[in-house]
């Protein structure tokens, strides 16, 4: 979109292009670094494994090539000897092929991360236009790879010219020392100076991991246009906002049902309606509304209130009146306190006549609710 716009890619990248980027393939990778801990676990492999490798094959190469003269002639025990030489050593190897199997499938972890993208195979006509191979070709990307490619020739090339100047003295003695002790003071130079060889990466992939994680966000970046259009085509869909709502909607509903339990008293319908009720009783204030709602709302608020014993008291008035004029957390209007003090008197009485220290109070029946909230729902639903 910036080419046919001709905006600049000035913003970061959002997290749904992120996430989109990622689906298609494209993460910052370092093929340095993977080649780096390939060749360390090889080197690592041999210092581990090398000694036993050695010291098996001279027992192999022994067992393999000792035969009289006339089995020497015969094609069927050569092809014995060389069928169970070779399984021999595919054994001796297999550790060391296990080990670089599983750094060269773990190393992407380091940067990126796995990534199993099916359109990456998919083909792509800009990938054999001319044009577009031209454009790799002298792209900055490019100009990059080849200097890493001139730097790792000559770090790899100075450090060879030192090791091997400083390991002069040791490939002379190795024609001095029997067959046996040669094999194997030959495999150690050989793994130190790998390892040597290979150290010499260590530089250009300190160097290549910034540039890559550089050069991917800025390959991702986004014009001022594409972060508003994404925006309107992510809030802007109406199943997002629906969801959002719902979700909204599901928390805010299971906050209020975590408060039932602390009501005094829920005040219902019996069946469209319930508010529940909680009065502090060190008299700051009036009692305040902690849930409510209507038909399978309420019948979950009654629901939740009996599973914690607390008291449901039918007033259909009230409750329609409590439930049209309040909000949550909000303390009942001024014009019910009458009412709502009544129904409380006879909740307090109750639970204390449940614990054998009073009489069984009478349920109050004519409740004073104002004239001005007999309408209040009449157009919301079945009384």
């Amino acid at each position: 979109m910036a080419e046919n716009t001709g905006q600049e890619r000035t913003e970061e990248a959002t997290e749904k292009r992120k996430a989109d980027t990622r689906k298609k393939g494209q993460v910052p990778r370092s093929k340095e670094l993977e080649t780096l801990a390939s060749l360390f676990a090889a080197g690592f492999g041999m210092l581990i494994f090398g000694e036993g490798i050695v010291a098996d094959i001279n027992s192999i190469m022994i067992g393999n090539l000792s035969f009289g003269s006339e089995e020497a002639f015969s094609e069927s025990v050569i092809i014995a000897q060389m069928s169970s030489a070779g399984s021999a050593f595919l054994q001796l190897l297999l550790p060391l092929l296990v080990l670089l199997c599983g750094i060269v499938l773990l190393s992407p972890l380091a940067l990126g991360g796995w990534i199993f993208s099916f359109s990456q195979l998919l083909p792509k006509a800009e990938r054999i236009s001319p044009i577009k191979g031209f454009g790799r070709i002298f792209s900055s990307r490019s100009v990059m790879e080849l200097l890493k490619a001139l730097s790792k020739f000559g770090l790899v090339a100075a450090l060879t010219i030192y090791v091997l100047n400083q390991a002069l003295d040791d490939l002379y003695m190795l024609s001095l020392q029997p067959l046996v002790a040669a094999f194997s003071a030959a495999g150690s130079l050989f793994v130190w100076s790998f390892l040597a060889f290979s150290s010499a990466l260590i530089l250009v992939v300190a160097l290549d991991i910034p540039y890559q994680v550089w050069s991917f966000k800025k390959q991702i970046m986004m014009t001022k246009q594409e972060v508003k259009d994404e925006s309107k085509e992510t809030d802007g869909r109406p199943e997002i906002k629906s969801a959002v709502r719902e979700r909204q909607q599901e928390m805010s509903r299971r906050r209020m049902m975590a408060e039932v339990p602390e009501a005094d008293v829920v005040i219902t319908n019996p069946t469209h309606y319930a508010v529940a009720l909680r009065y502090e009783q060190d008299g700051t204030g009036a009692p305040r509304v902690v849930a409510k709602g209507q038909d399978q709302v309420a019948g979950k608020i009654r629901e939740v209130a009996r599973e914690h014993g607390v008291t449901v008291f039918s007033a259909p008035p009230l409750a329609r009146a409590l439930y049209a004029s309040t909000e949550l957390n909000q303390e009942i209007p001024a014009n019910l306190f009458m009412a709502v003090a009544q129904v409380l008197a006879y909740v307090f009485q109750l639970k204390q006549a449940t614990a054998g220290l009073c009489m069984m109070p009478s349920k109050p029946v004519d409740l004073p609710v104002p004239e001005e909230y007999s309408d209040s729902l009449a157009t919301g639903g079945n009384f």
